[in-house]
């Protein structure tokens, strides 16, 4: 059983070593193979350097693709690699590398196809965002149950496992902006099960995020008419 770790990374020279120790000190002892790659979507920082001074496992991008472009090039690479799950994987050491198992044993397990780490259920993480983020997050969970009937409450979370069927899915098509919500659409009107699982997760230490509270609402209304589309898209495939 191989599992890949994908790490998007834009500008994460302060973080990106915490992240790759934070994976190494918790792949010893496992059942399944675990191994990581750093996609470095085109940082204007350090980022590269220090991944080349480190021996970090990296794919280093020309230009900027954005979270989408850079997340489906970790895809492409574990489906050419003949990878049994993927694990997306926040770079800025935000998401805690203890709870990779807790996501990829239910789909060892055959229970289900993708896992989802949690803020918002079982009261774990402490880190919840702002009121302004939470709040879309609870209408960004809402239209997702209205297009698929199916109940997500960390709908924007970046830590997530998928099996080999979803990562031959995002291999061949992933949405570009914040594509978290509208890939859960894709999932779930396809026909697969999700399963959310309890995880803590950190303030960002370095840096900070690109999403202002001006931001959020434009986000909340990009992501909403994607989610949309997409479900109308996907009910057409069928």
């Amino acid at each position: 059983m191989k599992v890949l770790v994908i790490i998007p990374a834009y500008n994460e020279s302060e973080n990106i070593v915490n992240t790759i120790n934070d994976i190494e000190k918790n792949c010893q002892n496992k059942t399944y193979q675990l191994d990581y790659l750093i996609i470095n979507d085109g940082s204007t920082d350090k980022t590269k350097e220090i991944c080349v001074e480190n021996n970090f496992n990296v794919i280093n991008l020309v230009n900027n693709l954005g979270i989408g472009g850079a997340v489906q090039t970790g895809y492409i690479y574990a489906d050419k690699n003949d990878y049994d799950i993927a694990i997306q994987f926040d770079g800025d050491s935000q998401h805690d590398a203890s709870y990779i198992n807790d996501l990829v044993m239910p789909i060892i397990n055959g229970d289900v196809k993708m896992t989802i780490g949690s803020r918002y259920i079982d009261n774990l993480s402490e880190f919840k965002s702002t009121k302004i983020r939470q709040l879309g997050i609870k209408i960004l969970s809402m239209v997702l149950k209205l297009t698929t009937k199916e109940k997500i409450y960390d709908v924007t979370s970046g830590f997530r496992a998928v099996d080999q069927d979803i990562i031959k899915l995002f291999a061949s098509d992933y949405p570009n902006d914040y594509p978290e919500p509208e890939t859960l659409v894709k999932v779930i009107k396809n026909g697969y099960e999700v399963k959310e699982i309890p995880v803590k997760m950190r303030e960002r230490k370095y840096g900070k995020s690109s999403i202002t509270p001006i931001k959020s609402i434009y986000y909340m209304a990009k992501v909403t008419y994607a989610m949309i589309v997409r479900s109308i898209i996907e009910r057409g495939n069928k």
